[in-house]
């Protein structure tokens, strides 16, 4: 099974920036796909964002574009999502996920989640 890890979750005021890591492990089973996800109380999660692992093609959801930049570093196993120009309607667990399928941000996709890191975008 994989283990994903989030970190770099915090407060900030808005206008400011953030960078989430997801660090993957595991052995044994491929995965293809990284989304990034978040979660506002009393919402739906979202998906926000997603990485090729291979490619490294790239893919934002509307409310993000401009704004938030997926990365990753194979060699680290590691993905990040950097977050520019925060608003408080930003606010949200944010959560990394791995597809073993080559996804969009249907969350269905996929399999492996991790615990999930609070941001908080409050003056």
């Amino acid at each position: 099974q994989l283990q994903l890890v989030e970190s770099g979750g915090g407060l900030v005021q808005p206008g400011g920036s953030l960078r989430l890591s997801c660090a993957v492990s595991g052995f044994g089973l491929d995965y293809y796909t990284i989304g990034w996800f978040r979660q506002a109380p009393g919402k739906e999660r979202e998906g926000i964002s997603y990485i090729k692992v291979s490619g490294g093609s790239t893919n934002y959801t509307d409310s993000v574009k401009g704004r938030f930049t997926i990365s990753r570093d194979n060699a680290k196993n590691t993905v990040y999502l950097q977050m520019n120009s925060l608003k408080p309607d930003d606010t949200a667990i944010y959560y990394c996920a791995a597809s073993p399928y080559n996804s969009d941000l249907d969350l269905r996709w996929y399999d492996y989640w991790g615990q999930g890191t609070q941001v908080t975008v409050f003056s």
